[in-house]
């Protein structure tokens, strides 16, 4: 384990005098950088988890908080203010930086993030591996001709140590490794009765993921919980019926083409379709990379936002997965064509071009969407402020579907569209936005209040 405080305060000052002696092109301080390998790994990542197969959601969370604790643990030792989260979880055995730590960090960076992608992600399809690839050799190319070669030897060296370590302990996770490998559990059958999910018309899938609440935290714990859900009823006068009623006008007016701007809102966070764009735990990945970047904050920043975000759509992704399969509440499109006799209603989620959509083949309480949209927005108000605004662009320019950008007061502005944009694409009650954002909330809290400092 990795000691620091006055030690390391001692460390950075040795370094400081030998670089006045040495004249050393390098800083020791990591927000001496700027935030371009950061960013622009994260890009990739999206493009990565977009299209390997096996990453659902709650995966491709789960690897966003690994790949960001590689990138802050490579990162601390230049990060005064802040300390390593080594001792804080158990069984996590991190190496000692070498000598001062006085590593270069971006290069070091660079190593954690594309060693951490290649082990995360070993069945990446070609296409997507020789950009990573391409993306090391870039950041490697342009970082080793500014430094020594003894220098830029060791902070590969470091971030690679780093990345081994921190993939060593995601492999204790026993299940939330590789869960990319083990989407559905064919022994595992949903309970059955009045209004419990069952594989879901028109697909009828396996449930997904049905033992991820077990997976472990950074943050969250198993008191994390969502209130109970509505008590399910097919009375007409019953606030479930009421809210099933809801989701189906919503629809149904999107349809007659009555009201554009809840089509705009549910194509707009959709973010669910298979290799359509990236998932909706990735959409806050790259809705912060756009706040990094609108502020131009520097490399010590950046790490600190990635490793908190990675960490939130975990631990929300984990939360919320236990929470629906604790519930197991049936989607509205069952509630809509059973208990209300509409038998030819369906969503109009992922479009297959022949007339066809879907539903996510999981329970409906909470929702996935607003629980990883409420988690990250927490931690991104932290670090950027109540008042934030800005202009998602996430899709600019996209034409398969409404795209255009959408602008925003707040993170937390940001995360309520975001749950309630499930409601109008036909696929929750508004209990399960509601209930989601109380949840992720929490999850994010719980992330602020880690020691990092």
């Amino acid at each position: 384990m990795r000691t620091r405080g006055k030690k390391q305060e001692r460390l950075i000052l040795t370094f400081f005098q030998a670089c006045k002696q040495e004249e050393l092109p390098v800083n020791p301080l990591v927000e001496s950088y700027d935030n371009e390998v950061v960013l622009k790994w994260n890009e990739l990542l999206l493009e990565v988890e977009r299209y390997t197969p096996g990453y659902l959601p709650p995966v491709s969370a789960r690897a966003f908080a690994y790949i960001g604790l590689a990138g802050y643990e490579t990162a601390v030792p230049g990060m005064p203010e802040y300390k390593s989260l080594g001792n804080y979880y158990a069984g996590l055995a991190l190496p000692e930086a070498e000598g001062s730590g006085a590593y270069h960090y971006p290069t070091a960076l660079n190593s954690a993030y594309a060693t951490m992608i290649g082990k995360l992600y070993p069945n990446v399809p070609a296409a997507q591996l020789s950009e990573v690839v391409s993306l090391q050799n870039y950041f490697n190319a342009k970082y080793e001709s500014a430094i020594s070669p003894e220098l830029f030897g060791a902070s590969v060296e470091w971030g690679k140590s780093i990345a081994e370590a921190v993939f060593a302990w995601s492999q204790s996770d026993a299940v939330g490794h590789e869960g990319y490998l083990r989407p559905t559990d064919p022994a595992y059958v949903p309970p059955s009765g009045p209004g419990l999910w069952q594989p879901t018309y028109p697909n009828y899938g396996k449930a997904l993921l049905p033992h991820w609440g077990a997976v472990r935290t950074f943050a969250a714990t198993p008191d994390d919980r969502c209130e109970d859900p509505l008590p399910y009823s097919t009375n007409e006068n019953s606030e479930f019926y009421v809210q099933a009623k809801e989701t189906e006008n919503k629809v149904n007016l999107i349809r007659q083409g009555l009201n554009y701007e809840d089509k705009w809102i549910a194509a707009f966070w959709s973010d669910d379709c298979p290799a359509l764009t990236f998932t909706p735990a990735g959409r806050w990945i790259a809705i912060a990379n756009q706040a990094l970047e609108h502020t131009s904050a520097d490399l010590s920043r950046a790490v600190l936002v990635n490793a908190k975000v990675g960490m939130a759509v975990c631990d929300a992704g984990i939360r919320c997965w236990g929470e629906k399969y604790r519930f197991n509440i049936l989607r509205p499109v069952d509630y809509i064509r059973e208990a209300m006799g509409h038998t030819d209603w369906n969503s109009i989620m992922c479009p297959d071009g022949s007339g066809q959509f879907f539903t996510p083949a999981f329970p409906t309480y909470p929702s996935g969407h607003g629980t990883f949209g409420a988690a990250a927005a927490e931690v991104l108000t932290a670090e950027f402020g109540q008042n934030f605004g800005m202009t998602d662009r996430c899709h600019e320019n996209r034409v398969d579907f409404i795209g255009t950008p959408r602008s925003f007061n707040s993170f937390y502005e940001m995360a309520q569209e975001n749950a309630y944009s499930r409601l109008p694409i036909g696929v929750h009650f508004r209990m399960d936005a509601e209930a989601a954002l109380d949840l992720g909330y929490k999850v994010g809290r719980r992330v602020n209040n880690l020691p990092w400092q």
